[in-house]
């Protein structure tokens, strides 16, 4: 039987100083591949929303959504730690709120632990989910569901007064519990010093490679998503062009005539 990833490798892997790899994952055959290739993280996101779901951001996603898509994630049975994200206003309100949903995606999504967006002011929302033994990763920077706040996918702690309340933010998230802290869209010099002074991992989306670890959407690195590619990104592969060509193979086959054969009829 294959070994579980836990948050103990998590930590074992930046202590040795090997870089963690995470992708997000929405699917059942996704979920096989990944891990078939060792992927060590799946982050069930909520950039569903704007790559699976089509909305311009990642606020209309809702819990049983994530739910949904963490049960598909889990049916592929995957080694790696299956992460779910907590989408716009399932913490944000209240503790109760927040232990309550952080619990549905556990119990009823399937998954190992749970990520949050927000740093001090949501120290107090991390501490209570992790007194429930559900681990949290903290994610501060570039926070996607305070898109209105920021006006825009900005990148964050430029200035010195920002810089300064980010390195806040990373050392209250990571004493109120969480196992690892997402940095987002931040300069690289300072996502190298928050991932000094931590002793918990740093997985980056744009900071540069001085983290502990990295993660992308699996829909950027597939050239799958033209809604934007940010300059973090790296596309691996022209997805969209493997499936347009696959797709008007199949049109041109139909109408010609050429498919079916007596191959794929039955007698």
């Amino acid at each position: 039987m294959r070994k579980q990833v836990t948050i103990l490798d998590i930590q074992k892997m930046k202590d040795e100083g090997t870089p963690i790899t995470v992708l997000t994952c929405y699917d059942y055959p996704t979920a096989r591949i990944m891990d078939g290739c060792g992927i060590d993280v799946i982050l069930v996101g909520d950039s569903l929303g704007v790559v699976v779901a089509g909305h311009e951001n990642t606020l209309p996603v809702t819990v049983d959504e994530i739910i949904y898509h963490s049960r598909a994630v889990m049916r592929a049975t995957p080694r790696a730690m299956v992460v779910a994200d907590m989408p716009f206003l399932s913490y944000q309100v209240d503790i109760p709120t927040a232990r309550l949903n952080a619990g549905r995606l556990i119990k009823e999504g399937g998954a190992a632990a749970v990520k949050l967006e927000g740093g001090t002011n949501m120290a107090d929302t991390i501490r209570a989910i992790t007194s429930m033994d559900i681990p949290v990763m903290g994610h501060i920077g570039l926070t996607p569901q305070s898109i209105h706040r920021m006006g825009g996918y900005r990148v964050q702690g430029k200035k010195e007064e920002q810089a300064d309340r980010l390195m806040a933010d990373a050392l209250a998230v990571e004493a109120a519990g969480a196992f690892a802290v997402t940095l987002e869209g931040i300069p690289q010099k300072l996502a190298r010093k928050i991932t000094e002074a931590l002793t918990i991992p740093t997985i980056g989306i744009g900071a540069g490679p001085g983290c502990d670890g990295q993660v992308l959407v699996l829909h950027d690195i597939l050239g799958l998503c033209e809604k934007y590619s940010p300059k973090f990104v790296k596309r691996y592969a022209d997805g969209r062009a493997l499936i347009a060509d696959a797709v008007s193979a199949y049109i041109a086959e139909v109408r010609s005539g050429e498919f079916p054969t007596e191959a794929h009829s039955f007698n």
